[in-house]
């Protein structure tokens, strides 16, 4: 199987940061790689306790060197099957002496659609413009960065 990716960010916004890539993979195929938790932590480098269930919280380590010492949390919003699957989260929550928990969420939403030859993925994460002023850039700035690199993994890893 191929992968081909196209992956651009058309906004210039500061509340949310959109990427669309195409994957010459089925369908079925991507929304395994994104909806099942074991799937998405192998690529996304996160060791997630439990599955994605939808209204609840799932956590977890992350694998990325420098980060291991994060565990994140995300809350499941919504999985429409092989369409839709978003959940929120604290974006660049990384100093562990910080509780993030009364701050807002960002929301990341994955939409998937079938195009010739593979599959369309969007990828929005949005709601940077709640996020308290004094980390709101950096926040922006650091998951544009891993946003980037992401859809790298997710590429190769439906390779």
């Amino acid at each position: 199987m191929s992968v081909a990716t196209q992956a651009s960010n058309d906004t210039k916004s500061t509340d949310r940061i959109e990427q669309r890539l195409v994957l010459r993979a089925p369908r079925t195929r991507v929304w395994r790689a994104i909806a099942n938790a074991e799937e998405f932590g192998t690529w996304f480098r996160v060791k997630l306790e439990g599955a994605f269930t939808e209204g609840k919280p799932i956590q977890g380590k992350m694998a990325i060197p420098g980060y291991e010492h994060m565990t994140i949390e995300m809350l499941v919003e919504r999985i429409d099957p092989e369409r839709y699957f978003s959940y929120r989260w604290h974006p660049y929550a990384v100093d562990p002496g910080v509780d993030y928990s009364a701050e807002p969420t960002t929301l990341v939403e994955f939409k998937l659609e079938e195009t010739d030859g593979g599959t369309a993925v969007t990828i929005v994460e949005s709601g940077f413009d709640r996020i308290p002023l004094a980390r709101r850039a950096e926040a922006f700035r650091m998951n544009e960065n891993g946003w980037a690199g992401q859809i790298k993994n997710l590429t190769r890893y439906v390779a």
